[in-house]
């Protein structure tokens, strides 16, 4: 016996239709009213969270077919009896089948073209392992010139125990403890470890990226919203982990941005002997112990 619609089963199936459309078309604009995280701080974070947007749009018709199934069957078709009888056999319908395996390779190679061309962009992070590009320490100081604004700002993330600090490429490599960006900027920033592993988690900004000791881990932002963002460590690294949870950094008009900087050249420089030199990458010093 094949599966196919009985006459007595008609008015179901077009009820059940007309239901799934009008429903369908409510809650994929009901989702797209949705504001979804990460926001949009940085272009890469509204990305995301049109991304996260497509995805739920796409899930809505599913999830609507599945629950109303369930729902209109425990209404209509539910046992009236406690009587156990096997049904009939069903050895399928090739109509329906066709139509799943069709609209399902349609939504995969859709959601395929998406990935592909998000990945080829130049947005998404990047892997250098040691010995990886090195970015530019110039010593730079003052305001950055109008070609320099157009330019990728480069700041390197140093994770360690149990805090993060970041270093200015085009400034000197001048390190401090707050992170600062400039309003519509592209940023680059390149990611790593003092000691062990840690991740770098700026949610508002939509980057999470391993800090790994010997790896640049390179990620872009482009700030295009002033205001705060919190960072955060997103890898169990140690006893004081939870310490790493409550920094906060922010994104700045240029001017209030180079008035920054130019504060913290003049601050970084009582203490640049104390600081590690600068590199690329670190990797974890061994302990010498003293005999």
């Amino acid at each position: 016996m094949s599966l196919r619609i009985e006459p007595a089963d008609r008015p179901h199936a077009i009820r059940l239709l007309v239901m799934w459309v009008i429903l369908s078309i409510i809650g994929i604009i009901a989702v797209l009213q949705i504001h979804y995280p990460p926001y949009d701080q940085t272009i890469q974070g509204e990305d995301q969270s049109k991304t996260l947007a497509l995805l739920t749009a796409m899930a809505t018709p599913v999830f609507i077919g599945v629950v109303m199934m369930v729902i209109y069957s425990a209404i209509y078709f539910r046992r009236a009896t406690a009587e156990l009888v096997d049904g009939p056999p069903m050895l399928g319908n090739t109509p329906v089948q066709v139509a799943w395996i069709g609209i399902s390779a349609i939504a995969v190679l859709f959601l395929a073209f998406v990935g592909v061309t998000t990945l080829a962009s130049d947005n998404v992070a990047k892997l250098v392992n040691a010995p990886g590009r090195s970015i530019n320490t110039g010593g730079q100081t003052g305001s950055a010139t109008a070609a320099e604004r157009g330019k990728e700002l480069q700041v390197q993330v140093v994770a360690q125990q149990w805090y993060f600090t970041y270093r200015y490429a085009d400034y000197g490599g001048v390190e401090t403890t707050h992170l600062y960006l400039p309003l519509d900027r592209p940023v680059e920033l390149h990611v790593t470890s003092l000691d062990i592993i840690h991740s770098f988690w700026a949610y508002e900004l939509g980057v999470k990226a391993d800090a790994n000791p010997g790896v640049d881990n390179v990620f872009h932002v482009t700030p295009q919203k002033t205001g705060s963002f919190t960072v955060r460590c997103a890898e169990l690294c140690g006893l004081w982990h939870g310490q790493m949870s409550d920094t906060e950094g922010k994104v700045v008009s240029q001017s209030d941005f180079d008035t920054w900087i130019a504060q913290q050249q003049q601050d970084y420089a009582v203490i640049q002997k104390a600081v590690p030199s600068y590199a690329p990458f670190y990797f974890p010093e061994p302990t010498v112990k003293g005999s």
